[in-house]
């Protein structure tokens, strides 16, 4: 069977038209749950954040976040000199949504708060903390393996 040109630009246009639809069907597979809901908000607020954080790098003492493995806890160590500590404890996961969690800042007299990690899944996790100190903001984020 011999097939002249134009048969040949038909193949061609039908096999690009079906590759280009199997495209867009294999791409609305992927969960793209990366993406914040509020991003233009968020991206409003971006120069407080920035200052939140060279307000955390200009403290004496940082705010320090250890991973405790024996006894499945993070602690959270924060500098001793503020008197009024609020904020929040960010836990993100990236590759699930549904996995982040966020809890208040409540510290003990010393300034440190305990965060049990049983129930998390083993992997990687960014913990952001958001905090203000004596009503001056700060913020770190620091990536942490389970």
């Amino acid at each position: 069977m011999k097939l002249n040109w134009g048969t040949g630009i038909a193949i061609f246009y039908t096999a690009f038209v079906l590759f280009m639809v199997g495209m867009v069907i294999h791409s609305k597979s992927f969960d793209h749950s990366l993406v914040m809901d509020n991003y233009y908000e968020e991206d409003l607020q971006y120069q407080s954040h920035i200052d939140a954080v060279k307000n955390a790098q200009g403290l004496e003492t940082d705010l320090e976040i250890l991973k405790l493995k024996e006894d499945q806890l993070v602690l959270f160590r924060f500098p001793a000199n503020f008197e009024q500590l609020e904020g929040s404890l960010w836990f993100y996961r990236a590759d699930d949504e549904q996995k982040d969690f966020r809890l208040k800042i409540k510290t003990d007299s010393d300034g440190q708060q305990l965060v049990a990690t049983s129930d998390l899944t083993p992997g990687l996790w960014k913990v952001k903390v958001n905090w203000t100190g004596d009503g001056k903001p700060f913020y770190k984020e620091e990536i942490i393996v389970l």
